[in-house]
């Protein structure tokens, strides 16, 4: 159906609309904080210095300056979580940098339900 160039927009925006709608849901029964973060230049900005790395969608690996490397998905989801984490009003400089287990797990996730209460 997305092929279908006059719908796709609207079918594609649909599907992400009815995503967000289940991740609220199960937030709420798991009792979980869901934060929607723009992913825009995640993947391109350094998770360890900030800084700006233009790379085209083939790059596979984050290479940065700083010495920082990292496969370009893992760099996109520290940025994303630092920038929640932001957005919830916890200070990774304070907290520190923690791994994601397989679970998506992270001590930090427990942080934001004790700030909840």
């Amino acid at each position: 159906m997305v092929k279908n160039h006059k719908l796709a927009k609207s079918i594609s925006e649909a599907a992400w609309s009815q995503f967000a709608q289940c991740l609220e849901y199960f937030g709420k029964v798991y009792g979980k904080t869901i934060i929607a973060v723009p992913p825009q230049y995640t993947s391109q900005e350094c998770s360890n210095c900030g800084n700006f790395v233009k790379k085209t969608l083939s790059t596979r690996t984050h290479i940065c300056g700083c010495g920082t490397i990292l496969d370009r998905d893992r760099n996109a989801g520290r940025n994303i979580l630092a920038k929640g984490l932001k957005q919830a009003g916890i200070n990774l400089n304070t907290v520190g940098h923690t791994e994601i287990n397989a679970w998506g797990q992270t001590d930090l996730y427990s942080l934001m339900a004790a700030k909840q209460r």
